[in-house]
């Protein structure tokens, strides 16, 4: 069995010591996310994603632990259980961030067709005018896809700009309901453009942030992979001996005793 070099070990230590707290953060996520929605009436639609995050920490962390046995004790066995359990989540993670790519037009499309279906915003009811409210507030937008008109004359007061706001805004038609107890005739500034666009924007981002993570845990489990590999490379190849050589002249050695000089 052959000698595995120590910088090397080091290094696959590191990666290890790495995907460790990776499978950690995400057990530790995994907690609070289902104790966050164990108080919401619609945990059944979540408890299977939760019960695969689990499973998928506990996986990750006890092949970080029979990897880093392993290579510890220059066990072959468990290395090669580490190498097969990365190299299988490695595809896992690899169709995840295909299929993320691929469903991006579609969340899109979809979350555009979720919103566009409350239209008209007049008809809503309490709850979700409350959350369209939110919604405006927090991205600086009126209505849903054609501006302040989405809500008829009873435009809400979530669409009044503020003094620092960073997107353009109109002046409210006089017939809306913010004239009503308006003394004065000066206008009153609403925001111009709808919020569809916003919201569409920041899911699309929140997809391409959790695309790339992946990518990035992706690429450290390839190193893992190859760092694994190398190491039972030189488990394998055996250490050269020096062959002996027989010399006739080391048969008799050159030496006297010491007793025969003094008797």
């Amino acid at each position: 069995m052959g000698k595995v070099n120590v910088c090397l070990k080091r290094s696959y230590f590191i990666v290890v010591g790495l995907i460790a707290i990776i499978a950690i953060l995400l057990l530790g996520l995994t907690l609070f996310s289902h104790g966050h929605f164990h108080q919401e009436d619609e945990i059944e639609k979540v408890l299977t994603t939760l019960h695969a995050m689990y499973a998928i920490a506990v996986i990750i962390l006890v092949l970080a632990f029979t990897g880093a046995f392993g290579a510890y004790k220059e066990k072959k066995w468990a290395l090669i259980v580490f190498t097969v359990g990365m190299i299988m989540t490695t595809l896992f993670m690899t169709a995840c961030n295909i299929a993320g790519l691929v469903s991006k037009p579609h969340l899109e499309k979809g979350i555009q067709k979720t919103y566009l279906s409350l239209l008209p915003l007049a008809n809503r009811s309490d709850s979700v005018t409350e959350s369209l409210m939110e919604i405006q507030g927090e991205f600086q937008c009126c209505g849903l896809d054609k501006g302040y008109q989405d809500w008829n004359n009873h435009i809400p007061e979530s669409c009044l700009c503020v003094e620092d706001s960073v997107n353009p805004c109109v002046a409210a038609p006089r017939d809306s309901s913010l004239f009503e107890d308006r003394v004065g005739e000066g206008p009153i500034m609403i925001y111009a453009e709808p919020c569809i666009p916003f919201i569409v924007e920041t899911a699309v981002g929140a997809l391409n942030a959790v695309l790339g993570i992946l990518l990035g845990v992706t690429l450290l489990w390839v190193l893992s992979v190859v760092l694994c590999v190398v190491i039972l490379c030189r488990l394998d190849r055996k250490d050269e001996i020096p062959a002996v050589v027989y010399s006739s002249e080391a048969k008799a050695g050159n030496y006297t005793t010491l007793t025969e000089e003094y008797t």
